[in-house]
């Protein structure tokens, strides 16, 4: 039997290991469109853009896992067409590739401005090796950096940047930085913690085109100019559908699978930043820009190709390193009526929990590990909240 995975990231490297720890011994072809063999994403846009780290510790697992487990890695080739009739993938080499089951671990990419001035050098965008190392060509103290969108990614960068000597601006359109994924508190947080390291923020700030002969110069924002070295473009991920989107298989934000991970085609899985899923402990669907996402949906995925009935279930976490402070996220905060905060924010290390009608539902927890562990286990609930706020409680007691 062949198994077939199309990509090559975390979800598609993790699926290959899976398959060989749990006993698959037949054949294996990952096909994806780098250059790389698979690689984490997280250390892109922090430890790899500063130098912390090789090439080698991004990797996922070094080039010979994948001879010694006979596992046939296919780079720099895209999947151009798949045909769940007769069970083939066709490649941008032209070849036709036949599977018995097929993973579908696309990912997704970085959404694009298209925008007057948007096609002039040094305008990047930050989601692979390629995109950190033509960013890195540019990067040198005392250059101009703008860096459009104050989300997680746009943040990283601008706490690595201004740490090499960068004079760093971040635009955000909302009215606040991470608007979209935390609280006004924790969005007040990051504010203040960037701002007293030297970067600027501005919100409530559209950029309107992109100014400069051949490379930019600077951002414009209406009646507002930035003048810029080089920009970064952070505003978000769009999921790589469109291979099974033209293959019939359903799709609507992200490929539609089932908490099995298998999507409307037979014999046909999906797994990571392009899947659209059920979460039975949320009740709702989710598609979600993770790393936990990714490695987990692609062990169940692996299971289940295998003939395994192993059901997806979950609650999703996060993390971001900003500076010297570790921010674990677990849940959603969105989904409290009530948050406790446990610690010091002025500190630097503090965990916010956010309760529903009295249980846990999500947590930010920064530089606190142990609250961030526990939490995990308390979610879904009730808790004791003098507990919950008085750092000197010992956490575990709420267990039960």
């Amino acid at each position: 039997m062949a198994i077939v995975i199309v990509g090559a990231g975390h979800a598609a490297g993790q699926a290959a290991a899976s398959l060989r720890q749990g006993g698959f011994e037949d054949e294996i072809v990952i096909i994806g469109d780098e250059t790389h063999i698979p690689y984490q994403r997280p250390p892109l846009s922090k430890q790899y853009l500063s130098g912390e780290q090789g090439i080698e510790r991004v990797y996922l697992r070094p080039e010979r896992f994948y001879q010694d487990k006979n596992v046939t890695l296919r780079v720099d080739t895209r999947v151009t067409a798949i045909d769940t009739a007769a069970r083939t993938v066709t490649t941008s080499a032209g070849d036709t590739v036949s599977y018995d089951k097929l993973l579908i671990a696309t990912g997704g990419r970085p959404r694009k401005l298209s925008i007057s001035g948007s096609d002039l050098a040094s305008i990047h965008y930050l989601r692979t090796i390629a995109d950190v190392e033509a960013i890195r060509s540019d990067f040198a103290d005392g250059k101009r950096l703008v860096i459009v969108g104050g989300g997680y990614i746009g943040l990283e960068v601008a706490s690595v940047a201004v740490k090499s000597g960068l004079e760093v601006h971040v635009l955000e359109m909302e009215e606040r930085i991470l608007q979209r994924v935390t609280t006004a508190e924790m969005s007040a947080f990051y504010h203040q913690l960037h701002s007293g390291r030297g970067v600027r923020i501005h919100t409530s700030t559209m950029v309107s085109g992109f100014s400069g002969d051949g490379s930019v110069s600077a951002v414009e924002c209406g009646d507002q100019s930035f003048p810029a070295d080089l920009v970064i473009v952070g505003i978000g991920i769009i999921p790589n559908v469109e291979v099974a989107e033209a293959a019939g298989i359903a799709c609507d934000n992200g490929i539609v699978v089932d908490d099995h991970c298998l999507t409307s085609a037979p014999d046909v899985y999906a797994a990571g930043d392009c899947t659209n899923h059920p979460n039975p402990l949320l009740n709702r669907r989710l598609r979600l820009e993770s790393v936990p996402n990714a490695m987990e949906q692609a062990r169940v995925a692996s299971a289940n190709l295998c003939g395994d009935d192993k059901v997806y279930s979950a609650i999703p976490w996060f993390w971001s390193d900003q500076y010297e402070l570790k921010l674990q996220m677990v849940g959603f905060s969105a989904d409290g009526d009530t948050q406790i905060v446990r610690g010091d924010m002025t500190a630097n290390k503090f965990a916010v929990f956010y309760l529903k009608d009295g249980a846990v539902v999500a947590a930010d927890a920064v530089n606190s590990p142990k609250e961030f562990m526990i939490c995990k286990q308390l979610i879904g609930k009730p808790v004791d909240v003098e507990v919950l706020a008085d750092p000197e409680a010992d956490l575990k007691v709420l267990l039960g």
